[in-house]
């Protein structure tokens, strides 16, 4: 009998294994999933547009360019200071939208072009002049698409404040009225290399 019951088990041992090993090898399926969003992907997309943009456009500085990844969630960096030159990302920091451009659902944006919105537009921008306002030294912005027209009669000006923090939050950093403000620390960081461009910079919002 026991020879019987040992000649049985010896044979349903490697069955059972078969069974668990298959079972294991039985790919997951995960329903409804939505794709990770990855901010290095869109920003060399966006590399590549205003590489295109400044071959056409000589009057700009083709060597320095900020980005503006409205996508990433304010209290992370989503200002990026990028060197076309060496192809090498030089700064990043925090910067704050417009008040207008909450959704009420965080992480979702909205934007305008429209005066009195106090939402921030997308698109690209010439950093003009220098001036001493409300925040101290701002610079003046010119937008360059008909998403962002009339940045320049709407006072959208890049500019620092001192309630944005330095380093990243876990939660949202305060808005503006439309104007993609920054750290005064980070703010001596873009003064150095606007001042000391002969051209134009380009900064581009975009989500």
């Amino acid at each position: 009998m026991k020879k019987t019951i040992c000649f049985i088990l010896f044979l349903l041992i490697p069955l059972i294994s078969l069974s668990c090993e298959n079972k294991k090898e039985k790919p997951i399926k995960v329903k409804n999933s939505k794709p990770i969003y990855s901010y290095e992907v869109k920003l060399k997309s966006e590399i590549t547009e205003i590489k295109r943009f400044l071959g056409k456009s000589p009057k700009y500085n083709s060597d320095v360019v900020f980005f503006l990844d409205m996508k990433i969630e304010s209290g992370r960096n989503r200002f990026f200071v990028y060197d076309l030159k060496n192809n090498k990302l030089l700064n990043k920091g925090l910067v704050g939208h417009g008040s207008g451009s909450e959704t009420g659902i965080r992480g979702e944006l909205k934007f305008s072009n429209i005066e009195s919105s106090n939402c921030s537009s997308l698109g690209k921008y010439a950093i003009g002049y220098s001036y001493s306002g409300s925040f101290g030294k701002a610079y003046k912005l010119y937008g360059l698409d008909k998403t962002n027209s009339n940045a320049f009669n709407r006072n959208i000006v890049l500019h620092k404040y001192v309630d944005i923090p330095f380093e990243e939050q876990p939660y949202p950093i305060c808005n503006s009225l439309g104007c993609p403000m920054v750290n005064e620390k980070f703010f001596g960081v873009l003064e150095k290399l606007i001042d000391s461009s002969k051209k134009k910079i380009i900064l581009v919002m975009y989500y």
